[in-house]
């Protein structure tokens, strides 16, 4: 087993810290005050190949592998979780989903314009009604002729008001459930199509979240993804992604919450002494330090499992459960490292631990997985082979 990462990896992950510590963190707390959601930050990381990083270089990509997203995303959230999520809407849920399931027609008019950065993607899955109980969804698409007449609603979907492609699931036949779920690609400018924004929001505040409306969208039927009745497996095969970057930002948030708290450690004296020197804080300092190489090396298998093509949704699961949990305890114990201070916007701590909180509920609840965990280990959950897989890397040109 090799830990070490490649000079590749390393160049790009030092690209994106400074890219963070120079264009993100001196605005942040403005745009988080304002809940404002700034796209110059997608220009500059379509600029940097980013967007598209482990898409391979024929659909526009730059063809790395699936641990240097995993990369990307750590950074982007040492700097803020919005950012983060752009990325894993953008490329995780969307984008590798359309390397997956696409046509090649649909891989060219969409992937590609996608992975240069040129349009931003977008996933909808989650309803009012329909959150983890997928199959309680309502949005219907009806066949006639050569399109699908959508109608329904989606919300808490990321980069609602910026994206231009979304990957909406809808019943074609609410008779057969689970199975009676297809995908469609939706274009913003289709006449019956709008978004709506949401605010107030505890944390994320930087970033873009909303609702989709579908009022008789006409949906040609070339872009339908993949088959009628195989969404709810293409939906599962995008959230094992989408989690990957899930967890993969939750180690950028442990990450930010040690270096904060070490600064503090070191600058904060009590009964005549730096507060590092108290036992109790250690404590706090070593959980978060143990916390970010156990959830780093659960995301590099997942990553390395999915550079080699194979199934990963347990891996995948576990990462997500675990990184997820213990960003939140290490932005807790962050702020209460902070004491009053951290209690106050003048630390980034606060926005760590109302930020950590949304992974924890979002793409599988720390229920969800704790169940799928237990029926793996139990012997009742088995993963079925896939129509269509993620592709190996490196990429075949």
């Amino acid at each position: 087993m090799d830990f070490s990462l490649s000079q590749e990896q390393l160049a790009v992950r030092d690209v994106v810290r400074k890219f963070v510590d120079e264009e993100i963190l001196p605005h942040i707390r403005e745009w988080d005050e304002k809940q404002h959601f700034e796209p110059r930050v997608l220009k500059r990381l379509a600029e940097l190949g980013l967007m598209g990083v482990c898409i391979p270089e024929k659909y526009g990509g730059a063809g790395m592998d699936y641990n240097t997203l995993a990369i990307v995303c750590e950074e982007l959230e040492r700097g803020d979780i919005a950012f983060r999520t752009a990325v894993s809407v953008h490329t995780g849920l969307n984008s590798l989903t359309l390397l997956q399931w696409g046509t090649e027609e649909q891989k060219q008019k969409y992937l590609v314009p996608q992975a240069r950065g040129e349009k931003i993607g977008a996933f909808g899955l989650t309803e009012p009604n329909a959150g983890s109980d997928v199959a309680a969804m309502r949005t219907t698409a009806v066949r006639d002729g050569d399109s699908y007449i959508l109608n329904g609603s989606k919300i808490w979907i990321s980069l609602a008001d910026v994206a231009d492609h979304f990957l909406v699931f809808a019943y074609t036949d609410r008779s057969k459930k689970h199975h009676g779920i297809t995908a469609f690609i939706v274009e913003r400018g289709w006449e019956g199509f709008s978004t709506r924004s949401i605010k107030g929001k505890l944390g994320i505040r930087a970033g873009n979240t909303g609702e989709l409306f579908f009022d008789h969208v006409r949906v040609p039927v070339e872009n339908r993804l993949g088959e009628e009745g195989e969404g709810f497996k293409i939906a599962m095969s995008a959230l094992d992604n989408g989690r990957f970057t899930v967890a993969a930002g939750a180690c950028g948030c442990i990450a930010a919450c040690l270096e904060a708290s070490v600064k503090y450690c070191h600058e904060r004296e009590t009964f005549g002494q730096p507060i590092g020197r108290h036992q109790l804080v250690q404590q706090m300092i070593a959980k978060m330090a143990a916390n970010l190489d156990i959830s780093r090396l659960l995301v590099y298998r997942a990553g390395w499992l999915k550079n080699q093509g194979l199934p990963n949704t347990r891996e995948t699961s576990l990462a997500k459960w675990v990184a997820c949990d213990a960003a939140w305890e290490a932005a807790s114990d962050a702020v209460q490292i902070h004491g009053a201070y951290g209690y106050s916007n003048e630390y980034p701590v606060e926005r760590y631990l109302r930020n950590a909180k949304a992974p924890v509920i979002y793409e599988g609840t720390r229920e969800i997985h704790t169940i799928l965990q237990a029926e793996y280990a139990l012997g009742y959950r088995r993963d079925k082979p896939l129509s269509r897989r993620l592709p190996a890397w490196p990429f075949e040109e």
